[in-house]
């Protein structure tokens, strides 16, 4: 990489909020040991380090963190000024970073993938299934899919995917050992799989409507999950009950292999939300990809 410190700087910004050379240089397009040599020099040419290395992780220290708050804003002004001059351009190419939720991948951008690719040839899609609250401008992303309740105000939103449900599903054998709940307070006398959210640990609680009143149900359970979706093969084979999106069980349940109950307590939602950060202009590639999501376009 070239010694010019622009170059160190953006290198440096990368792995500081990576937090690792390997991925940094993945995304860069270089060598870790090229990356590493890179920003040691613009520590030497600094006369401050900037970041601590391990065998494990690398950190920042209190003078990189002070140094990466200044030069953020004078990054993202050029990482703008490099779109504006994308959105003059008549053919949408380059590299389009997604940040989704697992379910939103699956459900939402894998089945188009091909037409896009077909239709875009020119645009490479990188998908980040993420099922955290992630930050689109900290982490390098074009746009982002989350439910709406999630999103921060900042950012332009557009509905995708159209209304969800959640359903809670179990097998026949399961329904015919232990019986149907009637009341989701019932719930409490069943074997629930849980799903644990990546990134704050919480056990993710069950929930409900009624009479216009959204709750929640801290159900129990044997098995758990980071993945709601791994869960309707336990479920099937008669091991618990999961609460899941219905487009996740719906073949199952199609098939017969998955039974809802609650539905009464479980009414369609304001499903997924096509995101991006606010901006005057957007790149080619990001604009085609909104149309063809949102639009059908």
């Amino acid at each position: 990489m070239s010694t010019h410190p622009l170059p160190a700087v953006i290198a440096f910004a990368r792995v500081a909020r990576l937090g690792s050379f390997t991925r940094a240089a993945a995304e860069l397009d270089v060598s870790p040991s090229a990356l590493s040599q890179t920003v040691r020099g613009l520590e030497e040419r600094l006369g401050v380090r900037l970041l601590n290395r391990t065998t494990r992780r690398v950190g920042l220290t209190e003078h990189g963190a002070r140094f990466l708050a200044q030069v953020t804003p004078g990054l993202e002004q050029i990482d703008a000024a490099f779109d504006d001059l994308d959105a003059v351009r008549d053919r949408p190419t380059g590299r389009l970073r997604i940040n989704a939720g697992r379910i939103a991948v699956r459900t939402l951008i894998a089945p188009r993938l091909p037409q896009f690719l077909a239709r875009y040839p020119d645009v490479q899609v990188e998908l980040f299934a993420d099922d955290t609250l992630a930050d689109l401008v900290a982490g390098g992303f074009d746009a982002g899919i989350r439910l709406g309740e999630t999103l921060a105000r900042d950012m332009v939103a557009q509905p995708l995917g159209g209304p969800q449900r959640l359903l809670v599903v179990g097998s026949p054998d399961y329904f015919a050992r232990h019986g149907r709940p009637r009341v989701p307070e019932n719930l409490i006398g069943h074997d629930c799989i849980r799903q644990r959210l990546p990134g704050s640990g919480r056990m993710l609680p069950w929930e409900f409507t009624r009479d216009g009143v959204d709750f929640e149900v801290d159900v129990r359970g044997r098995l758990i999950f980071n993945d709601s979706s791994l869960a309707v093969e336990p479920v099937a084979d008669g091991l618990g009950l999961a609460q899941l999106f219905e487009t996740v069980a719906a073949q199952d349940l199609a098939a017969g292999r998955l039974e809802p109950v609650l539905t009464e307590y479980t009414p369609p939602f304001p499903g997924f939300y096509l995101y991006y950060p606010a901006r005057r202009q957007l790149a080619p590639k990001l604009r085609a990809f909104v149309d063809f999501m949102c639009k059908g376009a």
